[in-house]
């Protein structure tokens, strides 16, 4: 398995999928947690996207003491979707490509095979959970720098806990894309079924059931996607009018907490034995 783990690893790096993915991520953080807000700061009254907002208030969401915010408010949605997608081409593209039963026949069995692979992309998105943040963090200092303004930064617990939910919930969504590669056996469909799911289907679904259904809402609050939103809300602090798309106190942090568990274990039982049991083509 150690093996398999340190050859999946050279493949990711040397990949470009990857760095274009975690590219995009990255530039969707900083566009929305950045340069947005303080194009809305430097044009004040004249930016309709703030109006009514005092200045000091879009200032301060883009400080230091506000970096987490910027750095995983983004994960239950946009990075979660990239993160599906990275697990899909991984793990989907070995059958595409016809080099899964290449590299069977080189000794590895398939449990650790699946293995090494699950702790490369694990490995992956810590790298790009990392990265994002000192991206963020950087362009807070340089903001507070240039605006005269406190750099106020949060406890190192805050961060490490933050920063923990943000890799759990881009495990659980790589994982997602893992089991329905497996699935499908290739990598078109499940990043087609996937991203739906969470761009719109997760979203209708809330809405459908907080204005026609609210009975239903246990329904609504099981999901992947809205526990992922809420343990990102958990873990920041935010408040509820700020929150970007996908975040809100759906369910508590620590029931968000233990079901993103059961879904990261679930998904990763459920491609393991699929792994196991199903013919390679």
């Amino acid at each position: 398995m150690l093996g398999s783990y340190r050859a999946e690893l050279l493949k990711l790096r040397k990949r470009s999928a990857v760095w274009v993915l975690f590219g995009a991520g990255l530039v969707l953080s900083l566009t929305f947690g950045y340069l947005l807000p303080y194009l809305g700061y430097a044009t004040g009254d004249d930016n309709q996207q703030t109006s009514g907002i005092p200045r000091a208030q879009v200032l301060r969401g883009i400080l230091p003491e506000r970096v987490l915010d910027n750095t995983i408010g983004g994960f239950p949605v946009f990075a979660g979707a990239l993160a599906l997608v990275l697990g899909a081409i991984v793990v989907g593209g070995e059958y595409t490509w016809g080099t899964l039963k290449t590299i069977l026949t080189q000794r590895p069995g398939r449990g650790a095979m699946l293995a090494g692979q699950l702790l490369g992309l694990l490995t992956m998105l810590a790298v790009w959970v990392l990265g994002t943040f000192v991206a963020c963090a950087l362009c807070s200092i340089g903001i507070a720098a240039a605006e005269n303004a406190p750099m106020s930064w949060p406890g190192a617990l805050e961060i490490l806990q933050a920063l923990a939910g943000g890799w759990l919930v881009l495990t659980m969504w790589c994982l997602a894309g893992v089991v329905l590669a497996v699935a499908f056996r290739n990598v078109a469909l499940p990043i087609g079924l996937g991203v739906v799911w969470i761009l719109g289907v997760e979203a209708l679904l809330a809405g459908v059931v907080s204005s026609l259904l609210p009975d239903l809402e246990f329904l609504s609050d099981a999901t992947p996607g809205a526990n992922a939103g809420a343990l990102v809300f958990s873990v920041t602090g935010m408040i509820a009018a700020d929150a970007p798309p996908g975040v809100r106190d759906a369910v508590s942090g620590e029931r968000a907490l233990l079901t993103l568990l059961g879904y990261t274990l679930g998904f990763a039982l459920l491609a393991a034995v699929t792994t196991r049991r199903r013919d390679v083509v």
